[in-house]
């Protein structure tokens, strides 16, 4: 058994490609299997480098490890290869029609109340009629001509599949500036590379059969692969994912504090019954199946995804959140914190409350309230008693209690109506940055 990940370097990763990196990876790890990560790199035109390596940034980040690696644009060779191979054995023909002749083609055949289907005009073409067009300045690119009948083949997800090919147009593989297609290409990477397993989205569901004509064509063997073809994903509106519009880009999660194995996790369990149980990767691995997942389209929630990240850092040690921590955090600092945090850029920000500076807030009518509540301040060593003991007597002495009493000084010592509880809070900020806050916030609610 061997799998690929097979990404075209045209834009950042978004969860529905990454979907089915994990999808790929974890099958292969359950197996034994190796995993190719091949950069199907044939359109000159929007592909980068700069994109070749925010993918693979992307794939470390999230935990996806690959055994091998190809890039489609260094087997130029062996591509022509195979297109002279299938021209001399007449399943490539030439082809002259432009974009507009092709378009008028389709318009008849839609006014005659038929598909439209690319009429195979050209492809009882002579050799006199070839050399004409030739002559006059046309230059061919050349279609597949696709056998009569139906592929099949019994899908991982979707069960029993195929693909009527007289309802298909024969496809172009061969463009006239020479290059091949993805069609192609990844036809014959995959028989040269001895993938068995193709894992990939519903959206390609003609495309294998066609391929699977074009492998027999190459003298593969009708079972010689074996499919799994997720159901696409949807944004949450139900829209469409696509990296061209930036849907849900990988490095975009990864900058904005979202921790990878929840979102593989996550992206894992997407489209299945399985609950979101935060497992480790190993459970990841021996429990993936893809029994589990459904044959309708997944919808993509970002409030599922951010509960589940939440959880995540909420459980973690100090051990397992130091490389999310400013330097000099201590094991007090994060169990005081790690409670309120939803995503890992929230950090800082607590870190600044507990032992930088903050904006702060005018509370009118509060002044003198803090600055009686900094003058009842009980003297240092703080611990986590501290903080009661403050506010019994703050509230002895005034009166106030619940919300009218704890409110102003959250806003006076942290600048945010909520967050973590200011028993554990309160020994890191220390008195003299508690003192100080709590006039600045008097001076300013005057």
């Amino acid at each position: 058994m061997k799998l690929r990940f097979a990404p075209s370097p045209t834009g950042s990763l978004h969860v529905g490609n990454a979907r089915l990196a994990v999808a790929n990876y974890l099958f292969a790890r359950r197996h034994n299997a190796p995993l190719l990560l091949r950069m199907d790199d044939t359109d000159a035109n929007r592909g980068r480098k700069e994109h070749e390596d925010s993918i693979r940034r992307d794939l470390k980040w999230l935990g996806i490890e690959w055994d091998e690696e190809a890039r489609q644009s260094e087997r130029t060779a062996r591509y022509t290869e195979v297109v002279e191979k299938l021209k001399a054995s007449g399943r490539l023909y030439p082809c002259f029609e432009s974009e507009l002749e092709l378009r008028i083609k389709r318009e008849q055949r839609l006014r005659a109340g038929k598909p439209p289907l690319y009429d195979r005009g050209m492809l009882n073409m002579t050799d006199e009629q070839r050399a004409r067009a030739e002559a006059n300045g046309k230059v061919p690119y050349w279609r597949f001509r696709l056998s009569d009948g139906s592929k099949h083949w019994n899908d991982l997800v979707m069960g029993e599949s195929s693909v009527k090919l007289t309802a298909v147009s024969d496809p172009v593989l061969v463009r006239t500036d020479g290059s091949i297609l993805y069609t192609l290409a990844s036809i014959i990477d995959d028989l040269d590379m001895g993938v068995t397993h193709i894992v990939r989205g519903e959206d390609h569901m003609t495309n294998t059969g066609v391929q699977l004509d074009i492998a027999e064509a190459l003298g593969a063997a009708p079972d010689r692969f074996t499919f799994a073809h997720l159901p696409l994903l949807l944004g949450e509106g139900g829209e469409k994912l696509s990296k061209r519009k930036g849907a849900m880009a990988l490095s975009t999660l990864r900058h904005d504090g979202l921790e990878p194995l929840p979102l593989m996790e996550y992206l894992a369990r997407l489209g299945t019954s399985q609950d979101l149980v935060l497992e480790p990767r190993e459970a990841l691995v021996a429990g993936y199946d893809f029994t589990h997942v459904s044959r309708s389209p997944a919808r993509f929630d970002m409030n599922q995804l951010l509960a589940l990240n939440r959880r995540a850092l909420h459980a973690m040690t100090f051990e397992q959140a130091r490389p999310l921590l400013p330097e000099g955090s201590t094991p007090a600092f994060w169990e005081a914190v790690r409670g309120n945090i939803d995503l890992g850029t929230e950090i800082p920000h607590w870190w600044e409350v507990a032992h930088g500076t903050i904006a702060p807030i005018p509370q009118p009518g509060e002044a003198d309230f803090l600055r009686q509540a900094a003058s009842l301040l009980p003297p240092e060593p703080w611990n986590d008693q501290s903080w009661k003991a403050w506010t019994t007597a703050l509230s002895e002495a005034t009166g106030r209690k619940g919300k009218a009493l704890f409110l102003p000084l959250r806003l006076a010592l942290t600048g945010e109506d909520a967050g973590p509880e200011l028993a554990k809070l309160l020994p890191l900020i220390g008195r003299n940055r508690t003192e100080s806050r709590l006039q600045e916030a008097a001076a300013l609610s005057e």
